[in-house]
């Protein structure tokens, strides 16, 4: 089991940046693959973008590609989240997820055993 706890939401300007951080703690952490999830009021969980055990592999949903970019820290116990050019509809409760994931579906919140707590981004407009 690994746990994970998110940092780094907040209120920005439309147009703004923020990184979104995730901690990792547990036993054999650097097996996970990582991924960033977010919901919306009103709307389902959906995926924003996810990473390999390895962090040689990205994934990205279409809304996040091109102005979002994932990251893991050389220990692998932490994930980042880089978000630039956010949108109103960026706005949203971000979750971390884990899972040891070696040829499924990143996009699938099933595919993930371990979440956090989540945190909070709202983008103005």
């Amino acid at each position: 089991q690994v746990q994970l706890v998110e940092s780094g939401g907040g209120l920005v300007q439309a147009g703004g940046s923020l990184t979104l951080s995730c901690a990792a703690s547990g036993r054999d952490v650097y097996l996970y693959a990582m991924s960033w999830f977010r919901q919306a009021p009103g709307k389902e969980r959906e995926f924003v973008s996810g990473i390999s055990w390895s962090g040689g592999t990205t994934y990205y949903a279409d809304s996040a590609r091109g102005r979002f970019t994932i990251s893991r820290s050389d220990d692998k116990n932490t994930m980042y989240l880089r978000m630039d050019s956010l949108e109103p509809g960026d706005t949203a409760f971000y979750y971390c997820a884990a899972g040891e994931i070696w040829y499924g579906d990143y996009t699938n919140s099933s595919s993930y055993t371990d979440w956090g707590q989540g945190t909070q981004v709202t983008v103005s407009s």
